[in-house]
């Protein structure tokens, strides 16, 4: 039996090395890049759209459930943006709190007629609202069908040829939106998708639906969390953008070819998971027409939210997260190491099942090993202790790279302590909140075989003041 969990913990050692290397790789391919782009002058680069004639209109679409607390500071934001066409559009999936009220209220909205056309198929639309003040914002009142469904809603009533989605709870800096269509705009529409990093807001000074000064929060587990974002933007998604195998695009920030997507036939209603299956599906249909269209990640534009606070909801966030991961994985399972489909099939889908996905559960047997090779001598001490010191490896030293990342991109924390306090927490994240991750992940598994979809419920502060 003592052979069996040596070998055991001899492979779990192997992968954790080869999990290591990968973002190693991501790293150097991220920071060739991001090094390349800050000699630009951002804002040099992104006046002239502007003024540019063939700046292409936006629609700005916001699912909200039960978002009374930051729907109007978000819709707040998205006026201040820096854009010369757009359109705002909140769809409010069967609150059950005042998230319509306060919208109608703040915005003196009317109840239109409105000729909507049913590209997608979505739950009942029970009335639209056209703002007094501002005739380009627009409310729908449907019947509760989920994020994807009010999404899917979005589109239909959107008049622009690209739609930006954003949560009802976020915040999305002035020149946002531009620096994300700026690369739609200079390809000529061969980019159909562009994504923008997000940060947590919490702790930071919100005022006037914009973030004034920049600041830490005190909890340990935001802070975590904060990490944990600058790891999946700045590491994984800059390297996977950078080959086109990008197979995320965050559902809290992301422009979209509403042509595309009406082709791929919308948000699926059927996954928890609704902006990654849509990003694959759309690199499925591209390799499928031979096209050489692309998908593609830029760090600069930030969009901020707020993030969970307390132990219990971000277990449900994390549950439903790795669940939606699962369930895409799966329906495009056709696409798995697929010469078809490129380097999306052949390196892409595997990576994100075997480290992404399957990883939680290749940690998950690493920790139950180390603690039975300390304690019920299931293995020897060397290789319980070799076992250990790879998985802090792989837990705390590519998060403080991902720290390292930040400060050397987008430079969004000013202050020195700010950049100690999180390498220190960076350093710690093995020894207490990757377990819990582990955990949560390996259990979000399970709950991909119980398929009721719904909102990711969370109790809000809200992130303005």
């Amino acid at each position: 039996m003592q052979s069996f969990f040596q070998i055991t913990a001899y492979a779990i050692i192997a992968y954790m090395l080869f999990s290591s290397l990968s973002y190693l790789g991501f790293f150097m391919l991220a920071f060739r890049k991001v090094k390349r782009e800050d000699k630009l002058d951002r804002r040099e680069s992104t006046e002239d759209f502007l003024r540019n004639q063939n700046t292409y209109p936006v629609s700005i679409l916001v699912p909200a459930y039960n978002e009374e607390v930051g729907v109007v500071s978000t819709v707040r934001s998205l006026l201040a943006l820096e854009y010369p066409e757009k359109e705002i559009i909140v769809i409010d999936d069967g609150s059950k709190d005042e998230t319509s009220n306060r919208m109608i209220a703040e915005f003196g909205m009317k109840e239109i007629q409105f000729a909507v056309r049913t590209h997608i198929e979505t739950a009942e639309v029970l009335a639209i609202y056209q703002s007094t003040i501002f005739p380009f914002i627009r409310l729908i009142k449907k019947a509760n069908g989920g994020k994807a469904d009010a999404l899917n809603a979005g589109v239909n009533l959107s008049s622009y040829p690209y739609f930006c989605a954003i949560d009802g709870d976020s915040i999305l800096e002035n020149d946002g939106l531009l620096k994300t269509m700026k690369p739609i705009i200079e390809s000529d529409g061969q980019i159909i998708v562009t994504g923008g990093s997000v940060r947590i807001a919490n702790g930071s000074t919100i005022s006037r639906s914009k973030v004034e000064v920049i600041n830490l929060p005190k909890s340990p587990v935001v802070l975590m969390q904060i990490v944990e974002y600058f790891r999946a933007f700045l590491i994984g998604r800059i390297a996977l953008s950078h080959m086109n195998i990008l197979l995320i695009v965050s559902g809290a920030f992301g422009v979209f070819n509403k042509e595309r997507v009406i082709q791929a036939g919308g948000y699926n209603k059927n996954t928890v998971g609704e902006d990654m299956e849509l990003v694959v599906r759309l690199h499925r249909l591209l390799r499928e027409e031979k096209s050489k269209q692309r998908i593609e990640y830029i760090p600069d534009p930030v969009c901020w939210t707020e993030a969970p606070e307390s132990l219990e909801v971000l277990r449900s966030q994390r549950i439903r997260w790795q669940r939606g991961l699962f369930e895409t994985l799966w329906s495009h399972r056709k696409m798995m190491m697929n010469p078809k489909y490129g380097s999306v099939g052949l390196l892409s889908m595997p990576y994100f099942l075997l480290v992404e996905l399957l990883g939680a559960v290749f940690e998950f047997v690493g920790y139950f090993i180390i603690f039975g090779g300390i304690f019920f001598s299931l293995v020897d001490t060397t290789t319980a202790g070799i076992l250990f010191l790879v998985t802090v490896f792989y837990g705390s030293f590519v998060s403080a790279l991902a720290v390292l990342l930040e400060e050397l991109t987008l430079h969004k924390y000013p202050k020195a302590s700010h950049l100690a306090r999180l390498y220190f927490w960076a350093l710690t994240e093995a020894f207490w909140y990757r377990p819990l991750m582990v955990v949560w992940r390996v259990q979000g598994i399970f709950a991909a075989f119980r398929k009721k979809a719904h909102w990711g419920d969370m109790k809000r502060k809200g992130i303005s003041s």
